[in-house]
């Protein structure tokens, strides 16, 4: 077992250990899995590429700072708003991480009413949530929209991307934007609207396989690839 397998079989363990927890209620499991799922993630990475991008890894530690504090949202309120800042960074640093691992040139790029209408979807899913969830906002109206926005630039981020990357890179970032999309539109449904059956699984099992597939396809960015060849 090589030194790239050994995080990559940890997240393994701990993908179905929190997994398992959500499902049984297990608040101990969860309250140790939880937190060990970007770390492993992030080891895998630096296993990956031999020169790091420190946006990129930033990225990673505030979507655990995310995960960590969105932990003791029920017992201290406050916490949700600081998870949802975290992420929220997390967010805006995948866009600029998006923009440096792109090369032009690479191969037929979308043209711009390709993009306006391969992004229209993504608008429109997000502008159709937080119209539906805006009665129940509250106090939180404004950052909630906030992150809403940044949420949707981010997927849309990851889809200009086409072109520009190798097409496995493209396609497990744009597909872990969306998942991640939809995982953050899952909890904002079952928390500001009505609570529905498996939630939590679904929530955590595409939080989890959207943050392995952006990590994935950063790494197998040609770029990336071609670092990692040449050190081998």
């Amino acid at each position: 077992m090589n030194r790239s397998t050994i995080p990559l079989v940890l997240f393994g363990g701990v993908f179905c250990a929190e997994l398992v927890g959500v499902a049984f209620d297990l608040h101990d499991v969860q309250m140790m899995a939880k937190p060990l799922i970007m770390p492993f993630l992030a080891i895998y990475y630096f296993a990956n590429i031999p020169k790091h991008s420190w946006i990129f890894v930033l990225a990673l530690f505030f979507c655990w700072s995310g995960d960590v504090l969105l932990m003791f949202q029920d017992s201290i309120a406050y916490f949700f708003i600081l998870g949802l800042i975290g992420f929220l960074i997390g967010h805006v640093l995948y866009i600029v991480s998006y923009r440096h691992h792109q090369t032009p040139g690479l191969g037929p790029e979308l043209l711009t009413t390709q993009k306006f209408r391969y992004s229209l979807p993504f608008i429109l899913a997000g502008t159709g949530l937080i119209t539906v969830l805006f009665p129940n906002l509250g106090s939180l109206k404004a950052p909630v929209i906030v992150y809403a926005v940044v949420l949707m630039v981010m997927v849309i981020a990851a889809l200009l991307r086409y072109g520009k990357t190798s097409p496995m890179s493209f396609w497990m970032v744009f597909a872990g934007a969306v998942l991640f999309m939809l995982s953050d539109s899952s909890l904002a449904m079952n928390k500001f609207y009505a609570p529905f059956p498996n939630s939590g699984l679904i929530i955590m099992s595409t939080y989890m396989i959207a943050q392995f597939l952006i990590i994935q396809g950063i790494i197998h960015h040609p770029t990336n690839s071609s670092r990692l060849t040449s050190n081998l």
